[in-house]
């Protein structure tokens, strides 16, 4: 396992998740991160549509998380963060804040 890994994120956090301030339901959630998975399936950027649609601040800067270590993120993202090769993208990964999809970058 790596020691660090670089990673951008799109987060949708839905009511009921942890720090969330979303008012759609968990199902909604869902629905959309699944058409933004579509979306970037289907060759949209990345980081734009990180800009357009994450609830984390960092959508703002692409979805960039900058480097982490192991630990320092939530199990369930830190177990795919560092599964992933350099420029993939995730399936949807559910975590206590909500649904993401990562992009390991580095």
């Amino acid at each position: 396992m790596a020691n660090q890994v670089r990673a951008s994120h799109i987060l949708l956090m839905y009511a009921g998740s942890e720090r969330s301030t979303a008012s759609r339901s968990k199902e909604e959630a869902l629905s959309g991160i699944q058409g933004i998975q579509s979306e970037i399936q289907s060759g949209t950027d990345f980081g734009e549509l990180a800009g357009k649609h994450s609830d984390c601040p960092s959508g703002q800067s692409g979805g960039d998380l900058g480097m982490f270590g192991p630990g320092q993120m939530v199990p369930a993202f830190d177990t795919v963060a560092f599964s992933m090769d350099i420029g993939a993208v995730s399936d949807v990964v559910e975590t206590p804040f909500g649904y993401h999809l990562i992009k390991r970058t580095g």
